[in-house]
């Protein structure tokens, strides 16, 4: 691997989990920083080797300077007609081979860099198809540090790391669909065994489907920037999907005709005003009438609605407006009319970020020949209550199929009728009953007691951080990590089953937002014998970079959802608060290190310093102190809350007056 590769501050930032003020500080600070060796003034590089030992000796180094060394060998063989998303999608390739013939290479790499040049080409193509016209010139350096890294990784990982790195260097180019409103799509469109993306971006949809969906079959996917589609056809390769991924247009250059999907699960573009009016005006996509030139969303609506079979399902992500534009009123009605359209849920505010409207979910159902049309359509809004959208949505769904229709304060059944005026306005919230009192006399007062004694249970809890005071930071602790604690037997790291969680079923699941709003078990499955069952002690930590949580269980029960991993530890070897707050601490850095939803959490590689079992508990005594602050400040927000509502219902019905 070379020796010569740079960094910039930000790189640096990365490897020793700081922000970048702390990396121009140092610069200030410290006369033995190493010195730029390249850039500019304004934003200099430096020798990865020189940053390394520096940070190694100052205590500093977080991450993996093998990952660092990859990504930089990545980059310096980008160059002349060669692009870096050309050299992304060669190492992709080349892990590809490494994951069907690891053998094979194991006895090439042991050879000479000119034989590996030769025999490189000729061993790796048989694995992977075609592969870009544009290769790197001396491609030996690369494969060589991709394999020192799939030795710390695995192959599938390895490629996520150099794929997120490489969306953070082009985040305007992707938009990434968070995590928990895909989820929420596909639990109201599955389970099924053909999932189809016509939009599919970076896989999130699919990825996703492959690891909820028991017995899917084939992953569809088609993606118009090239290089994304490549990107994610590898990814899933590596993580052992069915997927047929293709890059085109969907609307224009349809990848899949004649093809039909159990479910269409996608993110389509917005407000596209070039998606083919012109070209496509007598598609027969075109069921339920031509979409209008600035209505690009009731395209992609009805592609999808074209490529599901009978009786299955298209879920989309929708912008507000669609709702009630006038423009489309024409193909709503017929949507309503034939019994396509099943439901509209809104979802709140932020659960999308950088977006300035509140986005909807969309349901639809591919009438079968000679069903009867439904003469009602379920409305769902759960911009209320933002941290438990999921479970409003989803419940609301499992009742409405389930024939009980009963309306709550999220949700309402419309009669179709009802909906075909002049407007065919499709917004939940016109339909939803308007609160007008308390649920119940003296409801404000009783709410209002309660976050009194909680806030008075805050100030306790908060005044005991006082036990925390300043002192000289150490750095000469010595460090392990979670896998060598692993290793040692010290604790067991736990992953869920590759398609945990989902359906119906008895058995509670503990899901990724359950953890990070601290709530209980909202999900349920069947019960399996492959579960990873959470008992009391053992510490729930996040996967997802964008969520850093690790959570001490207090109670035996439910079973881990995806997106999870369990810490068990031995608790006469270590202490489970101690380690809990370490790997939340790694977990931040993961946040801070990175720019995109998809980024992982790497539990093993968390780092945590060697102390005494008393050393330990006087810690994990500390961490425990402002866990209990969170959590009490979560109950407080949520009191608060509910008084809040209370009050101004109370206000405008007249059940509450000022007092005199």
């Amino acid at each position: 691997m070379p020796n010569d590769a740079t960094v910039t501050a930000a790189d640096i930032a990365r490897l020793a989990a700081v922000g970048r003020a702390a990396v121009s500080n140092w610069r200030r600070r410290h006369d033995d920083f190493p010195q730029p060796v390249g850039g500019t003034a304004v934003s200099p590089t430096f020798s990865l080797a020189e940053v390394e030992d520096w940070l190694r000796g100052q205590g500093k180094l977080a991450d993996s300077p093998v990952r660092e060394r990859v990504w930089q060998t990545l980059r310096a063989a980008a160059h002349g007609d060669v692009e870096l998303a050309d050299v992304l999608t060669f190492a992709g390739a080349f892990l590809l081979y490494l994951r069907a013939d690891p053998g094979h290479w194991r006895e090439l790499s042991s050879a000479p860099d000119e034989k590996i040049a030769g025999s490189l080409a000729g061993a790796v193509r048989p694995h992977t198809g075609p592969m870009p016209d544009a290769q790197p010139a001396d491609p030996v350096p690369l494969v060589r540090a991709l394999s020192q890294l799939v030795g710390e990784l695995g192959v599938a990982e390895t490629f996520e790391f150099l794929r997120t790195r490489y969306l953070e260097h082009h985040s305007r180019r992707v938009y990434l669909t968070p995590e928990p409103v895909v989820r929420l799509m596909l639990d109201l469109g599955g389970p099924a065994r053909t999932v189809l993306d016509p939009a599919c971006g970076t896989g999130a949809y699919l990825g996703m489907a492959n690891e909820a969906f028991k017995g899917v079959e084939r992953l569809l996917g088609q993606e118009i920037d090239d290089t994304t589609a490549r990107m994610t056809a590898i990814q899933l390769a590596l993580r052992g999907a069915p997927a047929e991924i293709h890059p085109g247009d969907s609307l224009l250059a349809d990848a899949f005709p004649g093809r039909e999907a159990d479910l269409v699960a996608t993110n389509p573009p917005f407000n596209d005003r070039g998606w083919g009016y012109e070209e496509l005006t007598g598609d027969p996509r075109w069921e339920y009438g031509l979409p209008p030139r600035m209505e690009s969303e009731l395209a992609w609506l009805q592609h999808g609605l074209a490529h599901v079979r009978h009786g299955g399902t298209v879920v989309l992500l929708m912008p507000p407006a669609v709702a009630n534009r006038r423009s489309g009123r024409r193909v709503r009605a017929e949507l309503l009319r034939r019994g396509a359209l099943r439901a509209v849920i809104g979802l709140p505010s932020g659960a999308v970020p950088n977006m300035a409207v509140a986005l909807a979910v969309w349901v639809l159902r591919r009438p079968a020949p000679g069903d009867t049309p439904p003469d009602d359509v379920l409305m769902v809004d759960t911009s209320a209550d933002p941290r438990n959208f999921h479970k409003a949505a989803v419940n609301a769904w499992r009742r409405y199929l389930k024939g009980k229709p009963e309306g709550t304060d999220a949700s309402v059944v419309v009669r179709i009728i009802d909906l075909l005026d002049d407007e065919v306005d499709l917004t939940p919230a016109r339909y939803l009953p308007q609160r007008s009192a308390p649920a119940a006399e003296g409801s404000f007062t009783a709410a209002q007691e309660l976050l009194l004694t909680k806030t008075g249970q805050l100030r306790d809890t908060a005044a005991g951080l006082s036990a925390l005071t300043q002192a000289q930071a150490r750095d000469d602790v010595p460090m392990t990590t979670i896998g060598e604690l692993a290793k040692a037997g010290v604790l067991q790291i736990l992953r869920p089953p590759a398609r945990a969680g989902g359906g119906e079923g008895t058995v509670p699941v503990l899901t990724l937002e359950d953890v990070a709003q601290g709530g209980e078990p909202t999900g349920t499955t069947a019960p399996d014998d492959d579960q990873v069952r959470v008992t009391a002690g053992d510490i729930v930590v996040s996967l997802a970079a964008r969520y850093p949580v690790a959570r001490v269980m207090a109670e035996d029960g439910p079973v881990l959802g995806p997106g999870l991993a369990l810490v068990r530890v031995e608790p006469s070897r270590a202490d489970p608060d101690f380690v809990a707050g370490w790997l939340l601490l790694g977990a931040q850095g993961a946040r801070l290190r990175s720019s995109t939803s998809s980024a992982r959490f790497d539990v093993r590689r968390a780092r945590l310093p060697r102390l005494t079992p008393d050393e330990q508990a006087e810690l994990g005594r500390a961490f425990r102190r402002l866990t209990d602050l969170e959590a009490a400040l979560r109950e407080t927000h949520a009191l608060g809350a509910d008084v809040l509502r209370l009050g101004l219902e109370g206000l405008g019905a007249g059940a509450l007056r000022p007092a005199d």
